[in-house]
């Protein structure tokens, strides 16, 4: 969640419930409901670590409220995570959440970014390939070989739609 709250503040400034209802009106039903208390404690750990700011800003009536704004760290920080390929067993969630966040922040361009994953992807493929050749008769390393490269080259035809839908 740390980095979503990061490319969300790169827009502005914004307080926890916003940033909340945010998350939910970007992604919609296709991303799970998060937690108020989550994302409070999420953004107590980027303010301590500097990447944001807070402010408390009075309300006529009511108690304060945090504002959060990126701080330079904040947007660098932001910006290695753009210029990063995603990697993992959940690497659509966290690219795709790249993909929808970077035109915000005007930190990446989303052809750049599905150009890097294909990258990463095809660079992967060739690794698994090389790993494949050096065991040949080991069917168990095989067959693990097999499934993630076939794994890997649904990501690319998904990169394929991703870069009609976005570009």
């Amino acid at each position: 969640m740390r980095l979503p709250l990061l490319a969300l503040l790169a827009t502005g400034p914004a307080h926890g419930y916003q940033l909340r209802r945010a998350l939910e009106s970007t992604f919609g039903p296709a991303y799970s409901r998060t937690n108020d208390g989550q994302v409070y404690v999420t953004l107590g750990r980027l303010e301590k670590s500097g990447l944001i700011e807070g402010q408390d800003v009075a309300q006529d009536g009511r108690p304060a409220k945090r504002v959060f704004a990126l701080t330079e760290d904040g947007r660098r920080a932001l910006a290695d995570w753009f210029a990063r390929p995603s990697d993992g067993g959940k690497v659509r969630e966290e690219f795709f959440l790249k993909l929808v966040l970077a035109p915000r922040t005007r930190l990446a361009d989303p052809r750049t970014l599905i150009d890097l994953q294909r990258s990463h992807c095809l660079a992967t493929i060739r690794g698994l390939h090389a790993t494949a050749d050096q065991a040949p008769d080991h069917g168990v390393s095989r067959l693990l070989i097999e499934g993630e490269v076939l794994h890997l080259q649904a990501e690319l035809d998904w990169l394929e739609r991703c870069q009609q839908e976005f570009t």
